[in-house]
């Protein structure tokens, strides 16, 4: 199974995809937790460039990175995990892409699922979890304990069309994206998330 989590900045997603990592493993499975971007070699040295504030790249540059980025991620990691009959856990995959840079960068949606198709080679998760919070909310957040990346130093216009997009893509892609509320306690979201789950994993 390919479980991905998406969401705004400082909804959850990292603190989430650990705790259903365990709760995974608690069940005798194995699972292997990654990330986008970065969580190859080649994407080490991409993230660096895509997170860096005062890195100043064009809009078309950056979604190209972030491919390259998934490109590797894919090859590398997620299907032979897939195929070793494991369990993978991604904090972001394509619905980022599209939510920052078709909601956020308003580069055209067409092209962007182009790249994502390429980037992906056609991969889409089992199941996505969006976890909702308002972006003011989620930046204060995200940001408490440590600066603010490029994309966190955005202004308020581009994290709402971010969760705009967000909100569109579950909309229509209700069976396999399922929005969870961060405002909740993580005791709550963590509880909605392993209902889901073990529902998926019946079936």
């Amino acid at each position: 199974m390919f479980i991905t989590f998406e969401g705004g900045e400082g909804c959850g997603k990292s603190t989430h995809s650990r705790l259903l990592k365990r709760y995974l493993e608690g069940k005798g499975l194995k699972v292997v937790l990654t990330h986008e971007p970065g969580a190859t070699e080649t994407g080490k040295k991409l993230r660096k460039i895509l997170l860096m504030e005062s890195q100043l790249i064009s809009k078309y540059s950056e979604l190209l990175l972030f491919a390259a980025d998934r490109a590797e991620h894919v090859e590398r990691v997620i299907r032979p995990s897939l195929k070793a009959g494991k369990i993978v856990i991604s904090d972001r995959f394509i619905d980022s892409t599209a939510a920052y840079q078709t909601g956020g960068r308003r580069i055209p949606e067409k092209i962007v699922q182009y790249i994502n198709r390429i980037s992906s080679g056609g991969l889409v998760p089992d199941i996505t979890f969006l976890l909702d919070i308002d972006p003011k909310t989620g930046i204060a957040r995200g940001t408490r304990h440590t600066g603010k990346d490029k994309f966190e130093s955005e202004d308020g216009g581009f994290h709402s069309r971010v969760r705009k997009m967000y909100l569109n893509i579950a909309r229509r892609d209700p069976g396999r994206v399922k929005i969870v509320s961060s405002k909740l306690p993580i005791t709550r979201v963590q509880e909605d998330i392993r209902r889901i789950i073990d529902e998926k994993l019946r079936h």
